[in-house]
């Protein structure tokens, strides 16, 4: 194999260097991995001995249940590892389910349902674990008195470009975007062409320098939120037949917040079966009573959209809020049929 390509990877102690200069940070180099030997010790046999956080991503023509998973990089403070899951094939993709089901190992991640989904679907993985940088996001705003629009889900470029989280106009993104609208299996050709090594590591390597700028600014009860609502969204399309019984358990509250009366209640998802062809009622003339819905409780509606499921609502948020959300959703329903 040809000598890795580097890039740069901000750390937390990197300071405002990552906005003015990032050459003056130190390269790291990019390992494109085809067999598990070639990953760190430390990911493939997980420890509480060596807790690790790492970014997260995947990448894949069509990534969803059908589609398929191509890459999986992993950004290590001191290296990039793109895991190529076409010419390592399932194996490789097997010797890293110890360490994305792991408790010891953070993988953080933007907007992991996706990728969840793909991993399970495709290789039985649960994706366990997980800091949501679009949830920590949201969860950031709510401290500091802002109210988040319906929808109003930060994209990767947007956050990258907050100047309080790196400040960096990611304009290969774009390029990358109008490649995969030209040709959907662009992930999956071979061998990774420059453009795809650099693109599959800029979607990883500022996760760390993001991860810790965050964590920093959460306070105790907006960290619980953001470990709860992260495995439920890693749950969210990986419908299974008996109620997630075989997914680690959801975190549970901290006894300091239950004893200063702060505890919060208690977060879930329900998956809501629309019966074929009436979801266009759901969602309403223009988006009408879906809005409505979203505008009466605080719970989050998600739409299998054009990937699916096509016919399958989920909803996230406080227990109250979803059974609230349910009842709304049935109502307009049952409207339609009366």
């Amino acid at each position: 194999m040809a000598s890795p390509t580097k890039t740069h990877i901000p750390l937390p102690d990197s300071g405002d260097k990552v906005l003015d200069n990032e050459a003056c940070l130190p390269s790291v180099p990019i390992h494109i991995v085809t067999k598990a030997s070639q990953l760190p010790e430390e990911f493939l046999n997980p420890s509480p001995e060596k807790e690790v956080v790492i970014g997260f991503d995947c990448e894949g023509a069509d990534l969803c249940r059908q589609g398929t998973l191509c890459i999986m990089q992993l950004a290590f403070p001191n290296a990039i590892y793109l895991v190529d899951a076409i010419q390592g094939e399932e194996s490789l993709v097997q010797a890293c389910k110890p360490a994305l089901e792991s408790s010891y190992i953070t993988k953080v991640i933007h907007d992991c349902k996706r990728d969840s989904e793909a991993l399970y679907f495709q290789f039985g993985i649960k994706l366990h674990n997980v800091v949501d940088t679009q949830i920590a996001y949201s969860l950031i705003k709510e401290q500091e008195g802002k109210k988040r629009l319906q929808d109003d889900h930060i994209s990767f470029v947007r956050l990258l470009a907050d100047p309080q989280y790196g400040g960096i106009s990611y304009v290969e993104k774009e390029e990358v975007r109008v490649f995969l609208r030209q040709d959907p299996k662009f992930w999956a050709h071979r061998p990774l062409s420059e453009l795809m090594v650099r693109a599959a590591a800029d979607d990883v390597r500022f996760l760390l320098f993001i991860y810790h700028k965050m964590v920093e600014k959460l306070n105790e009860r907006s960290l619980w939120f953001l470990a709860v609502r992260g495995a439920l969204y890693c749950r969210c399309f990986c419908i299974n037949n008996n109620n997630f019984a075989d997914w680690p358990t959801l975190p549970t509250v901290p006894e300091t917040l239950i004893a200063g009366n702060q505890a919060p209640e208690e977060e879930t998802l329900s998956v809501l079966d629309v019966p074929p062809g009436k979801m266009g009622f759901v969602i309403g003339r223009r988006g009408a009573n879906i809005l409505a819905i979203k505008e009466g409780c605080s719970a989050e509606i998600i739409f299998g959209s054009d990937k699916g499921p096509p016919d399958t609502i989920f909803i996230i948020g406080p227990v109250r809020q979803v059974r609230k959300a349910e009842a709304m959703i049935r109502g307009k329903l049952q409207q339609h049929y009366h």
